[in-house]
């Protein structure tokens, strides 16, 4: 869908509000709120005749057509799939659930289906936190789709307001597993470096001063000659990528990492250039029950595919 506003003279105002009030005035024109068009340009969707608005600040200027592309609404909310779950504990309030690699946690562009929530539809049916909202229910905190690993949700709002608490506090045990290039010259070191979007590459995170600040503990649990490593990582804030950027900005990128480490080349030992996804697994999860105030601490081995990266590993030391 798409809508044409015309600028008169006597309206001369910030293009993103400018916007907003007029295409309020057209009936066939879904209500977007100032937020939405700002978001628009941003996306490149509002031209003016042959030229692309980027600047949502920019003036309006008389006598100009500006055209604006509405993308097709979004699903309104995500349905149960039986897709399989491995539950490692649950009970009425909250579940914690062993993430397989390939797994997005909850829908968005180009994932509107077959991801962890719809997988928790399916298990839980209605009973799940909505502190969320419709596209997110229960879901507290995230791993990314090729990260394995543990990760709690919340069944009560409750349940889910009292998670959120813990990790704002950063009293939430976590600790990954991870396979990285090369050795690093510490047996175990505290990284901090704030994190941010990186400028050069919108996909990416970077660490960068304008970034919010961010630790991650480390130390070697095994060696592999030189080519490679195992860490455990303990994560003191959880941004997003912490774990990736940190080590891949000490020199040490994660084997198999597409975004933050090099592609394989035919050089590598067969395990590294096999090897599909980045090499990192959520292997402790611990928090306060937020209702009953139990302690709980839950460990998850390392899954099948990091164990014969491994395993090729030790067969390969030089």
């Amino acid at each position: 869908m798409s809508g044409d506003a015309d600028a008169r003279e006597e309206n001369i105002d910030r293009i993103d509000r400018w916007l907003a009030g007029r295409l309020a005035e057209m009936p066939d024109i879904p209500n977007l709120s100032r937020s939405r068009l700002k978001n628009l340009i941003l996306e490149g969707r509002v031209s003016c005749g042959d030229a692309t608005i980027t600047d949502p600040s920019g003036t309006v200027k008389p006598g100009q057509t500006y055209r604006v592309d509405i993308p097709p609404p979004e699903p309104a909310e995500p349905e149960a799939e039986e897709i399989p779950l491995s539950v490692v504990y649950e009970d009425d309030d909250l579940i914690v659930v062993n993430k397989q690699a390939g797994l997005v946690v909850h829908p968005a562009p180009g994932s509107w289906d077959g991801t962890l929530v719809n997988a928790l539809l399916a298990h839980c049916g209605g009973s799940l936190s909505g502190i969320g909202g419709v596209k997110r229910p229960g879901i507290v905190h995230r791993i990314d789709k090729d990260t394995s690993g543990l990760m709690v949700v919340a069944k009560r709002d409750d349940a889910h307001q009292g998670l959120v608490v813990q990790f704002a506090a950063h009293t939430i045990e976590r600790c990954y597993q991870a396979v990285v290039r090369g050795v690093p010259t510490k047996s175990r070191d505290r990284i901090e470096g704030p994190i941010g979007r990186s400028q050069r590459n919108r996909k990416k995170m970077a660490v960068t001063a304008t970034g919010k600040p961010a630790v991650t503990h480390y130390k070697i649990l095994e060696r592999f000659g030189m080519k490679a490593a195992l860490v455990e990582c303990r994560l003191e804030t959880g941004r997003t990528h912490q774990i990736r950027v940190h080590l891949a900005n000490i020199g040490h990128a994660l084997i198999g990492d597409p975004l933050y480490g090099r592609s394989n080349k035919a050089s590598d030992p067969e395990p590294i250039r096999t090897f599909s996804r980045q090499a990192l697994h959520a292997a402790v999860l611990g928090f306060e029950h937020p209702i009953s105030h139990e302690m709980l601490r839950f460990e998850s081995p390392l899954p099948a595919d990091m164990d014969l990266l491994l395993d090729g590993l030790r067969d390969n030391p030089e």
